[in-house]
């Protein structure tokens, strides 16, 4: 590295943003994702050790894969090459790669290739990485926010270790903002800064996980508030809202509002009012409540109050929450308005509810035996003893039904199901009906 070289990366560490400046140096240092780095995880222990073989970190923005990266920089004895694969061509892997072997040969010593956004690659890019990370030239760290196995090539996944990384805990993410603001090193703590609790909080709920979001924040509150009469710059929470540029809504998930807003939610796709329920649903999201959790209760919601007058309404729902997990926000807002409006207009029905509810109660409350007919056969024995003797195969009669007792004789008679009038139900009931009176 030459004086011009040196000059201009100290310059850039001094003025690159907060997020990069405050990223930890050491894995002690690292905060959050303690499933994959604690002390007695493999990674941690390979990190520790130097002994990183290929390895591709998988997850949303700002949960730290890079900066696992750059840790690993800062530990290994190998040499380190960063590229991103958004601006890097074929050319910038030919030189490390050539780079990587004269390592290899003259000194005995690994090179590690960090691909930013490897998703970015394509095939033939990252086929030609693939020999190179057979043969031990290099060991390869891929990082992506897309799933691996869908963006990346089967031949490198499978001589690589696919680490996940989780949206970081609120609790993570303040500790990181009260680090950033206190750290003279590193961070802004020559600005005489105070981060007020719940500013602290508010940033740390709305940023979702993602702690590069609430460090940008928190950075530009700091370099635009002006100082109070004490001379201090104080970071409250309507400062913080205007810093991440969302409205401060009075929404708290571990309170009442929490539940309230779910609970107007669920009542509104209920009661088939697909405007009210886009509107909590934006309020949710606006508020940073976690998709999973609106998703499940969607689908919930699919099964307890539409049930079988649109049995697809669950197939939605279900498509809806598996969607958002591997599309993540911005755009999973659209795919839970797509189920949430599906489920508001679909035709209602709790007889589903009712029949399970019905069916435990009588569960818990008689004691029956299962019709000797309807016993397996097949174990070893059971015929001797009958079991399955006079059980009438559905299938070998018209319309494949026959008038059977299934039921145990203590509650032969009860019934369960009571299919409504609703949509496809209907249909059901009618078809139900029809097979009984002339089976």
């Amino acid at each position: 590295m030459d004086l011009f070289e040196y000059m201009r990366s100290n310059s850039m560490e001094k003025e690159s943003p907060l997020a990069s400046r405050i990223r930890p140096r050491t894995l002690d240092e690292v905060v959050g994702q303690k499933h994959i780095i604690g002390k007695d995880k493999l990674l941690y222990r390979a990190i520790s050790a130097d002994k990183i073989s290929s390895i591709i970190f998988y997850g949303p923005p700002g949960t730290g894969k890079t900066t696992l990266a750059k840790v690993i920089a800062n530990t290994t004895k190998a040499e380190f090459k960063q590229i991103n694969a958004t601006v890097a061509g074929k050319k910038d892997m030919e030189d490390v790669v050539e780079e990587a072997k004269n390592n290899m040969g003259m000194y005995g010593r690994k090179t590690i290739l960090f691909v930013d956004e490897i998703h970015r690659f394509n095939k033939g890019q990252q086929d030609y990485l693939l020999p190179f990370v057979e043969d031990g030239t290099l060991i390869l760290i891929g990082a992506t926010t897309e799933n691996p196995y869908f963006e990346v090539n089967g031949a490198l996944i499978s001589r690589s270790v696919i680490f996940e990384l989780k949206p970081l805990e609120k609790d993570d993410i303040k500790e990181l903002l009260y680090r950033a603001v206190s750290d003279k090193e590193r961070g802004m703590g020559a600005y005489d800064a105070i981060l007020e609790e719940d500013a602290a909080e508010f940033l740390a709920d709305v940023a979702n996980g993602d702690a590069r979001s609430a460090l940008n924040a928190i950075e530009l509150g700091v370099l635009t508030t002006e100082r109070d009469s004490e001379g201090k710059i104080r970071i409250t929470r309507e400062v913080a809202a205007e810093c991440i540029q969302k409205r401060v809504v009075r929404y708290d998930k571990a309170g009442d509002n929490h539940y309230d807003t779910i609970s107007a939610f669920i009542k509104s796709m209920r009661g088939s009012d697909p405007d009210a329920a886009v509107y909590y649903l934006a309020r949710m999201l606006y508020a940073g409540e976690s998709v999973t959790f609106i998703a499940r209760r969607m689908m919930i919601c699919a099964s307890e109050d539409v049930g079988n007058a649109d049995p697809r309404a669950l197939e939605v729902a279900t498509s809806a929450a598996l969607a958002v997990e591997r599309v993540g926000m911005p755009e999973a807002q659209i795919i839970l308005a797509h189920a949430a409006i599906y489920i508001a207009t679909a035709p209602k029905s709790n007889a589903v509810v009712e029949a399970i509810f019905s069916a435990m109660e009588a569960v818990k409350d008689t004691k029956a035996t299962i019709p000797v007919h309807l016993m397996d056969a097949h174990y070893k024995g059971a015929s001797k003893l009958g079991h399955g003797d006079g059980y009438k195969y559905a299938h070998n009669y018209p319309n494949h039904y026959v008038k059977q007792q299934y039921l145990p004789d203590s509650i032969a008679d009860r019934v369960f199901y009571k299919p409504s009038d609703n949509g496809y139900e209907k249909e059901l009931k009618e078809y139900w009906k029809n097979i009984k009176d002339n089976g």
